[in-house]
């Protein structure tokens, strides 16, 4: 197993048929003990079952990741827990705002800053000093692939910023043996994109599937990838 004893957390484990509850499930298989996360706790404890159905050790941790309180809270917990933090994957936030760059509010542009960018950023500085304390560790932030699309502006301009984030987290972790990377995937087959969009059936085969972030995220957190950090992974699908 690939990520055997490993004390993962991963943000944005809610939704059914979504990344974050793919990449719990592909964690849980791989042997790591995880602490769960996202507002909602009724959809949260639904995954933390589901992961816990394969034998996995878990910790669901309703918060709210924009809110620095919290965040520290919550890795508070992972430590009374587990006694330490090996893996941190970003994958709190999402397209919520989809309008033209002059109809975007204030609180749009904020809102979808907040949840894409500030949240990667709470959690990793809360993460960095006990992953240097105990050796080292893996973040996993979460960009987009492709050239920035219309109606997007504040989506676009914060994915770029997570891109940022993880490169400057890099050259700041290098030394403590913290990888930080970014997994940057297309339009995925999730229920969500799939209701919203409708797709024709040959189009949706062309989209990445969940199980194929899921993967890219756990070869990132493993020691296969011990020699990658500051690089933004795109996993396209066959969308090129």
């Amino acid at each position: 197993m690939k990520l055997q004893g490993k004390v993962a957390i991963i943000t944005g484990v809610s939704g059914d048929g979504q990344i974050g509850q793919a990449v719990a499930q592909a964690f849980a298989k791989e042997g790591a003990k995880l602490v769960l996360v996202a507002r909602r706790a009724e959809k949260l404890n639904a995954r933390a079952d589901e992961v816990k159905a394969v034998g996995a050790e878990v910790l669901a941790v309703p918060a709210d990741l924009t809110n620095e309180a919290e965040v520290n809270n919550l890795v508070k917990q992972t430590l009374d827990k587990f006694g330490r933090v090996d893996i941190l994957v970003n994958l709190a936030g999402g397209l919520t705002r989809y309008k033209a760059a002059t109809e975007h509010t204030l609180e749009d542009w904020t809102t979808e800053m907040n949840n894409n960018l500030l949240s990667a950023f709470l959690c990793s500085r809360a993460v960095f000093e006990p992953m240097k304390t105990s050796g080292g560790g893996r973040i996993i932030n979460f960009a987009r692939a492709g050239d920035p699309q219309a109606k997007m502006v504040a989506y676009n301009c914060a994915k770029a910023g997570v891109a940022a984030l993880t490169r400057t987290l890099a050259l700041e972790g290098r030394k403590h043996n913290i990888g930080v990377n970014a997994v940057a995937p297309g339009l995925v087959d999730t229920k969500s994109n799939t209701k919203a969009m409708q797709p024709k059936p040959e189009d949706q085969a062309r989209w990445p599937k969940r199980e194929e972030i899921a993967a890219t995220v756990v070869f990132l957190a493993s020691d296969e990838a011990s020699g990658i950090t500051g690089q933004v992974v795109e996993v396209p699908g066959r969308m090129l």
